[in-house]
């Protein structure tokens, strides 16, 4: 065993050599086999050289997938499975499980073939053996996904399931201060995280890393397969840095395992003590060889591609295994696992027990924390919106923080955070708390605790949403995690926003400033093609709201969405009260705001610009043309409504051409508008007023452009088909 707690990592020879060392094969295989197999009781030898053999034979039966890092990494899993991590395969959801996430999702044969030996019953052996296949019903599909079994979230894209790990930590560290008591810890799972190279490189990975280190999450474990070896070749290609010094910067313990391909033991012991950590999070760098046993261990090849068939006999011949039997698990080898579902069984009998037993003691506590397990909210949450609002210009930021502070207050299932935009997204309550490691004092002054629901994630809009997503996939409802920041930097976010709606991950995006009329900032923080981006995003709700009522309804609309990400778009600037908005026309995606009989134009409006195509409206009035106005704050709700009510709502199907106002990029309004006034342009740095002006929109002007529209399509019946720029 070979554990080192917190001793300076010589960069120079345990990373950029070691890894030289084994790319050059200067260090042979069975040098190492024979000084670690001393280390191995013989069960456990049989049971890693069966794990690796079946991984290749995974990969090899349809020649793809990545074997490498998935058969350097089976004593880490044997640790983890067998000995330390606390779950119950035949319940896979038992509430109080550790988390694992496999954030190198590549290596998910790693994760499928353990869930499968520990007794998951979906991942059957067929299951098991549908790994690339054409089967639609597969089980294994080439990264994890979060609706089987056994798979916390999903993954894939790197970084990204470091950053749902903290997210998923988090989630454990507010319901342990919230609902635990000295004599009920009712929540003490943990969460366990493996990593490869690239989660340490990408930018994703590192915001959550430092983050957590900050917040001191205890709970949390990141486990580094250290193999040195990215696609195109040797780490050190790319990167030479201390990861260890680089962790401790961070805040995190860091543990040292040099032979992480056999010393399960040393592992193990690694492994206990950080769920003991009481007051930082902790790093385990195992150093592992990628491919090991097979003829491209150490090297980039043993990554990405099955291994030669020769190199597979090869293999089984070297484990005194059968080289013509693929696919081979022994009597040994489920019998050295068959003790998991029982144990399994036992902790959740346990901790039901011990739940009742808290619900008896502290009836009100334990009647809250039942409903959050329920993932259900109040009843009564709907009460707690404003039914009227202040008749005065307002912007759609303001009149957000007016609908949903009071939720956010009363509800604790809602965890609210800002990257570093407080003062100006209006999420802050009345007596809020802020989530908070207990014993930092801040030089501004701000101090909270774990129970708090408020998050300061700084700026790290990217892990933000990830974490979100963390939190929101701990348990269905459990957490209604809600992020805020300027639209723009959505963009930042939009690779978590992504993976959130793949997964139907419930997650609040309030995102303020969303406009041209946010001003100074100028054309780097004006977001005219965004929307389009998220429009076209599957499975979330880009809502608009075109002032206070409308706003009502995208937060109804968007806590109602269980199983989809939203995101609510409002202004920095003032806007009219309308009449006629409705709440609930939200839901429907568009509705009829103005009607008019014998209608010459659809005037579409659309969020903050909404109040312009009401004024424009009333201008064509006054000069004999007849517009009706509809209101359109989300795209994505309108295609859920039958036919009858889109064509009722748009009346193009009567030969009425539509136009909609709205200063982003055009792209998709094609389906609902003949014509557009909008912007092919990035956005220009004056007041939010001038920069309307500047753009063209002013109600005069629009006039004008859809009045001589209007004339052209009469001569041209050719233009009338066609979508056409204003």
């Amino acid at each position: 065993m070979t554990v080192a707690l917190n001793e300076p990592q010589t960069n120079g020879r345990s990373e950029t050599e070691y890894g030289k060392n084994v790319v050059n094969g200067l260090k042979k295989e069975e040098e190492i086999e024979k000084s670690s197999v001393q280390k191995l009781s013989p069960e456990q030898d049989h049971v890693l050289k069966t794990f690796r053999l079946l991984i290749a034979d995974l990969c090899g039966q349809f020649n793809g997938g990545h074997p490498g890092g998935a058969i350097g990494m089976a004593a880490i899993g044997v640790a983890l499975w067998k000995y330390v991590m606390r779950y119950a395969p035949h319940t896979p959801d038992y509430f109080n499980r550790d988390r694992f996430v496999l954030s190198n999702g590549h290596t998910c044969l790693f994760q499928y073939t353990f869930l499968h030996l520990t007794g998951y019953k979906a991942m059957t052996f067929d299951q098991l053996k549908s790994y690339h296949s054409d089967r639609v019903d597969a089980l294994c599909p080439g990264h994890p996904e979060i609706e089987h079994e056994g798979i916390e979230v999903t993954t894939g894209p790197l970084g990204q399931g470091i950053a749902n790990a903290v997210g998923l930590a988090i989630a454990t560290k507010n319901l342990q201060a919230t609902y635990n008591k000295p004599d009920f810890d009712i929540v003490s799972n943990h969460t366990w995280c493996m990593i490869g190279d690239a989660c340490l490189q990408e930018g994703v990975g590192l915001e959550a890393i430092s983050f957590a280190g900050h917040l001191k999450l205890s709970n949390l474990t990141v486990i580094y397969d250290n193999n040195q070896i990215t696609c195109d070749g040797s780490v050190d290609l790319t990167n030479t840095e201390d990861v260890n010094a680089k962790m401790r910067a961070c805040g995190w313990e860091v543990i040292d395992i040099e032979d992480g391909c056999f010393d399960i033991e040393g592992i193990v012991q690694a492994l206990n003590k950080a769920r003991e950590s009481t007051d930082k999070p902790t790093f385990i760098n195992v150093r592992t060889i990628i491919g090991i046993g097979s003829a491209v261990a150490g090297n980039a090849v043993a990554h990405g591609a099955a291994f030669a068939k020769d190199d597979v006999k090869n293999m089984k011949e070297l484990y005194s295994f059968k080289p013509e039997e693929s696919f081979f698990v022994s009597d040994a080898v489920r019998e050295f696992f068959s003790d998991i579902p029982p144990r399994g069984e036992e902790l959740v009998k346990s901790w039901e027990k011990k739940v009742q037993e808290y619900e008896a003691q502290y009836p009100e506590l334990g009647t809250e924390f039942r409903r959050r397990m329920e993932g259900r909210l109040p009843e009564n949450w709907k009460d707690l919106i404003p039914s009227t609002f202040p008749n005065k210009p307002t912007a759609t930021r303001a009149s957000s923080g007016l609908v949903f502070n009071p939720l956010a207050q009363e509800i604790n299932n809602f965890m609210v955070g800002t990257a570093d935009l407080s003062p100006s997204v209006n999420m802050i309550w009345k007596g809020k708390v802020d989530f908070q490691n207990p014993d930092l004092k801040t030089t501004c002054g701000i101090v909270g605790n774990y129970s708090g629901r408020y998050i300061h994630y700084g700026i790290r809009e990217h892990a933000m949403a990830a974490i979100s997503n963390g939190l929101a996939a701990f348990a269905p409802g459990t957490f209604v995690p809600t992020t805020s920041s300027f639209f723009m930097f959505y963009l930042y976010a939009a690779p978590a926003v992504r993976m959130g709606a793949l997964q139907q991950l419930q997650v609040i995006h309030a995102a303020t400033h969303d406009s041209i009329g946010m001003g100074e900032d100028g054309p780097t923080h004006q977001p005219i093609e965004l929307a389009a981006l998220y429009r076209a995003m599957p499975n979330i709700l880009y809502i608009r709201p075109g002032d206070s009522e409308e706003t009502a309804g995208a937060w109804i609309t968007a806590i109602e969405a269980k199983k989809t990400p939203s995101i609510i778009s409002t202004s920095r600037h003032t806007l009219p009260q309308l009449t006629g908005t409705r709440r609930d026309g939200v839901a429907k995606g568009a509705y009829v705001l103005q009607e008019v009989e014998d209608a010459d134009v659809t005037l579409i409006g659309v969020g903050a610009e909404l109040c312009f195509a009401v004024d424009v409206a009333e201008q064509l009035q006054a000069k004999g043309v007849k517009a009706r106005v509809v209101s359109f704050p989300c795209q994505r709700l309108f295609e859920a409504q039958p036919l009858e009510y889109k064509r009722d709502t748009l009346r193009r199907h009567r030969g009425i051409p539509a136009v909609v106002i709205e200063p982003y990029a055009p792209n998709g309004w094609e389906r609902y508008a003949d014509a557009a006034i909008c912007l092919t342009r990035f956005g220009h740095s004056l007041p939010g007023k001038a920069a309307y002006k500047y753009f063209g929109f002013e109600v005069g002007p629009m006039t004008v452009k859809v009045g001589e529209y209007l004339e052209k399509i009469k001569a041209d019946s050719i233009l009338r088909r066609e979508f056409v720029e204003l």
